[in-house]
């Protein structure tokens, strides 16, 4: 069983900067692929990043390339996720989860079998 604790969440104004973490415990976290997705208001949660257990080579959704950097630090048993030029559209729960998907199943949720509970990240415009 491994614990997912996320963090950072906050309200910030359209253009700025959050970190988001997300804490893993209970495993050997560098066994695991790690992402990021998000849910907002009245919308299906969708995928924002992943990094693969084997590889440092990061995936993004189209809507936040060029923006988000994906990280993490297994000694540490974190992922991050660096979120710049912050949108209002951005607004949503944004969870992590680990698993152990392959390449063509990096984007989808079933390929994660363990969540945090999120954090909230707010973008007024």
């Amino acid at each position: 069983q491994v614990e997912m604790v996320e963090s950072g969440g906050d309200l910030v104004q359209a253009g700025g900067s959050l970190r988001l973490s997300c804490v893993a415990s209970g495993a050997t976290f560098s066994g695991y692929g790690v992402a990021w997705f998000r849910q907002a208001p009245g919308k299906e949660r969708e995928f924002v990043a992943a990094i693969k257990a084997t590889s440092s080579t990061r995936y993004y959704a189209d809507s936040v390339k060029g923006r988000f950097t994906m990280s993490r630090d297994n000694a540490k048993s974190t992922a991050y996720l660096q979120m710049n030029m912050l949108k209002p559209e951005d607004t949503a729960l944004y969870y992590c989860a680990a698993g152990r998907p392959i390449s063509s199943s990096l984007m989808s949720q079933s390929a994660y079998y363990y969540w945090g509970q999120g954090t909230q990240v707010t973008v007024s415009s």
